[in-house]
């Protein structure tokens, strides 16, 4: 079996380079690759169009490689709780494409299955659609939307091992499991890399064949976007 563990974040993120487009799993703060989001910053790579539900928040996640202005286009589906990213949106600094959340998720896993394009509703008749191709079917319209074509996906789950075997935890699945094998180079950090045979095969999400490079990370602050509690009684 292929060993697909490197020694760190650094080793797995080798070949990044500027001007690549990169996808990033997770959904607000959940789920979140940060030690390659976090390496990315120091190592200054810029100009990347960046695959992603949102943002992040202004001082953590793709928020931070916004502050540095290393980012040139975000391909999402809102902006979330970031007010930088809605800053250099409406400033014209950052070239922004908004996309229908479903149709984001669809584009990925049409990468990742090796579809060149999908169907859908989704946006038929408003903006989204401009310049696409429609297409009728049993009376209803749908919008031709191509797959993505990324270099590198930076995915974040909570077990692994080094053949690449993913288990995610909770809501951190999110777009996670479409982003794993639509890129070229697959890369996952995960919070327990395990030995061989230890993962129980029927509580595999994503098996090794979609993931290249494999990482322990660490120092996960998880944070919480919105924290809500209950009042005491």
């Amino acid at each position: 079996m292929i060993n697909k563990k490197v020694a760190n974040v650094q080793e797995a993120l080798q070949g990044i380079k500027d001007n690549m487009t990169c996808m990033f799993g997770g959904f607000g703060l959940s789920g979140i690759p940060e030690n390659a989001i976090a390496e990315i910053v120091k190592m200054g790579t810029k100009g990347l169009t960046c695959i992603s539900n949102n943002a992040g928040v202004d001082d953590f996640g793709l928020g931070l490689l916004l502050q540095k202005r290393q980012i040139k286009k975000m391909i999402s589906s809102y902006v979330g709780e970031n007010d930088e990213f809605e800053r250099q949106m409406l400033s014209g600094e950052l070239d922004v494409e908004l996309i229908p959340q479903g149709t984001l998720a669809e584009r990925c896993r049409a990468a990742q299955a090796g579809v060149p394009a999908i169907y859908t509703p989704a946006g038929y008749g408003t903006e989204v659609a401009e310049g696409k191709e429609t297409r009728a079917f049993n009376g209803k319209m749908y919008v031709l939307e191509h797959a993505f074509d990324a270099d590198f996906a930076f995915i974040k789950a909570w077990k692994g091992d080094a053949a690449g075997n993913l288990i995610f935890k909770g809501t951190a699945r999110n777009f996670n499991p479409n982003m794993c094998g639509a890129a070229k180079i697959t890369v996952a950090e995960v919070e327990e890399l395990v030995p061989l045979g230890t993962l129980d095969p029927n509580q595999i999400h994503i098996p090794g064949i979609f993931v290249q490079r494999i990482f322990q990370g660490e120092k996960y602050e998880k944070r919480i976007e919105q924290r809500t509690v209950r009042q005491r009684d």
